[in-house]
């Protein structure tokens, strides 16, 4: 089977079941040849002729049961109701199977992820929370660093222990295909998730499917599938947008290159017309993802702020926009037009730049295609530009060739700016990178810089200043705790806010009594009011969004097939237990005209025996 391809071939059920039948049917007719027939073909000289002196007694047996009582045997109706409706316990039609997915990494994954519960959903197939009551595992796995992938392994391994069916998705099959503990298992490529449920179909009937092609058109590479597919978001109120897949870079340590690839940009209408259905669909908060917005349009002839300016025009009052990660080099090619974005009402002033160290050396040798000054003069015209803004940045500790001095040129970064989002990474070596060649740092000096350097993060609070300010929150979700509502502010802060349910989707007004190192929170101010996005109420969690036109006739299609099929095994079904009655029938047949010839035969020797 070639990879990007599979021909699926109309359901086809084994014979066996329908043979069982007819064995069966021919058994029932073999029996009634050898049984005794009602009518008797030669006449018997006496009736005792049939009974030998060493058999018991007619009465003998009477004195010995004096009462026989019939044991009647009740049918379970409503359980023998429910078996005529559903399939058989080994049926294999798709469509009707509970599945579980797992999703490890960054938001763009989490888009995936989304999507392909969508598109199965829609397919009738149930997606559940609970692992161990699903009939499939979907593991969509992420490869940037060595502990997200040994979760992965050791799913599989888990999905295998227990039977379960598997299919694999993500970063880490779409570049590694053919690690050992991936044979025999059903992959679908980053490019594929389109075909997610002839995948998922073709695994539950037994077969192992690989889907990791690209998508092009006229030979260029696409973003990647549809963005009009049918999702079910995690969060109703967020929608999670990919404007683009891959990148321009060649960082020597990045894993995630060998799986996204090159840049292929989304185009801005095709952006536009998704957040736009978004926003009809109660979504109050998008987020732009990708391996790097910066780098947006650059293959396609536009760029991010143009794509951008377009997005705003669609944002509702009261919703907002958040801007996804971007490396220095291309940011700096639009800083005025970012600027000007960034102070929109409706757009976050919020941007993560991953610097990954402060010491040019190590720069070089990661291939980040910029210098310590670069970052800075990003940073610090944002700043300038944007007041308040949030500035969110990246630091990988421990990298092949550091120096005590290139960490400490990192630490004075750090405590200059003071960042107050700050992903501290130990360095991890992935399989196939060049600085997996390079000669490592020794394991514990990667561990005391990274504790270093998140003693550094930790011995300065952010927010402490912002107590006393009265603030504007958009509230989208609950507190890991449960505790609280979890609301951001204007620079992407999160301020934990009380538990009313009217606040949820909602933007209000707070006053920070409180802050911690991640969170302030808030108190609803007794005058406040409460924005609500002019949009439409969002989606249940779990409900479908995205059914187009398009895709609702593929799905009926579909399931008229599965209804045919289902109907098909059904009614084979009815003629088993139809051909298990007849031979009920006959048996109960043959029972009774045995009891009959009995009676007969006792009644016959009572009455000799009193005559005589």
């Amino acid at each position: 089977m070639c990879h990007g391809e599979l021909h699926l071939k109309s359901l086809q059920f084994p014979e066996s079941g329908v043979l069982i039948f007819q064995e069966d049917l021919r058994l029932i007719a073999n029996n009634q040849e050898k049984m005794p027939s009602a009518s008797c073909d030669t006449l018997l000289d006496d009736i005792e002729d049939i009974v030998s002196q060493e058999d018991s007694k007619p009465q003998d047996r009477h004195f010995v049961r004096k009462h026989v009582v019939p044991k009647v045997r009740r049918r379970n109706t409503q359980k023998y109701l429910q078996d005529e409706n559903s399939p058989p316990s080994d049926s294999t039609i798709p469509g009707i199977q509970k599945i579980w997915i797992r999703t490890w990494g960054c938001s763009h994954n989490n888009s995936d992820g989304e999507y392909m519960a969508g598109q199965l959903a829609a397919y009738g197939y149930k997606i559940t929370e609970n692992a161990s009551e699903a009939d499939l595992w979907l593991l969509n796995s992420c490869t940037v660093k060595n502990p997200a992938e040994d979760h992965f392994r050791n799913s599989i391994k888990k999905a295998q222990e227990e039977n379960k069916k598997i299919v694999l998705a993500g970063c880490v099959p779409q570049a590694q295909p053919r690690q050992d503990y991936l044979k025999g298992l059903s992959i679908i490529g980053v490019q594929q998730i389109d075909r997610v449920v002839e995948v998922v179909e073709e695994t539950i009937k037994g077969h192992s499917v690989r889907l990791l092609g690209q998508k092009k058109d006229n030979g260029k590479r696409l973003g990647g599938a549809r963005l009009d597919l049918p999702k079910i978001r995690k969060n109703p109120l967020i929608e999670i947008i990919s404007i683009n897949t891959g990148c321009l870079n060649a960082c020597t340590y990045c894993k995630t290159k060998h799986a996204r690839g090159d840049l292929a940009s989304y185009p801005v209408d095709e952006l536009v017309d998704r957040a736009r259905q978004s926003f009809q669909e109660g979504v109050c908060e998008i987020w732009l993802t990708s391996e790097d917005t910066g780098a947006y349009g650059r293959d396609i002839g536009t760029s991010l702020p143009a794509l951008l300016w377009k997005l705003v025009e669609v944002i509702p009052e009261g919703a907002m926009l958040r801007l996804g990660m971007t490396n220095p080099p291309y940011i700096l090619e639009h800083l005025e037009e970012m600027a000007k974005i960034l102070n929109h009402p409706r757009v976050y002033a919020f941007l993560h730049i991953p610097v990954q160290s402060a010491s040019d050396t190590v720069l070089m040798e990661m291939k980040r295609e910029y210098c310590v000054a670069d970052f800075k003069r990003v940073v610090d015209f944002l700043k300038d530009k944007v007041p308040g803004i949030t500035i969110a940045t990246d630091i990988i500790c421990g990298f092949p060739g550091e120096t005590d001095q290139d960490f400490q040129e990192t630490v004075k970064l750090v405590e200059e700016y003071k960042f107050p989002s700050l992903f501290i990474n130990q360095f991890y070596p992935r399989p196939g990178t060049p600085a997996a060649k390079m000669e490592q740092v020794p394991a514990q000096v990667k561990k005391q810089r990274t504790k270093d350097l998140s003693q550094v993060f930790h011995s300065y609070n952010p927010y402490d200043h912002k107590i006393g300010e009265r603030q504007k929150v958009l509230v989208t979700e609950e507190s890991f705790d449960s505790k609280f509502y979890v609301a951001h502010n204007r620079f992407y802060e999160q301020v934990l806010v009380p538990k009313n349910p009217t606040f949820m989707g909602k933007m209000v007004e707070v006053n920070v009594y409180e802050s911690g190192k991640h969170f302030m929170k808030g108190q609803p101010v007794s005058d406040a009011k409460v924005y609500a996005p002019s949009i439409s109420k969002p989606l249940a969690k779990g409900e479908i969004s995205g059914l187009t036109e398009e895709f609702r006739n593929m799905l009926g299609n579909h399931l008229n097939a599965v209804s045919h099929t289902l109907g098909a095994t059904q009614q084979d079904s009815a003629s088993s237990r139809m051909a298990l009655q007849l031979q009920r029938l006959h048996q109960d047949c043959t029972l009774r005209m045995s009891v009959v010839l009995a009676l007969f035969a006792f009644l016959f020797a009572f009455l000799i025996k009193v005559c005589n």
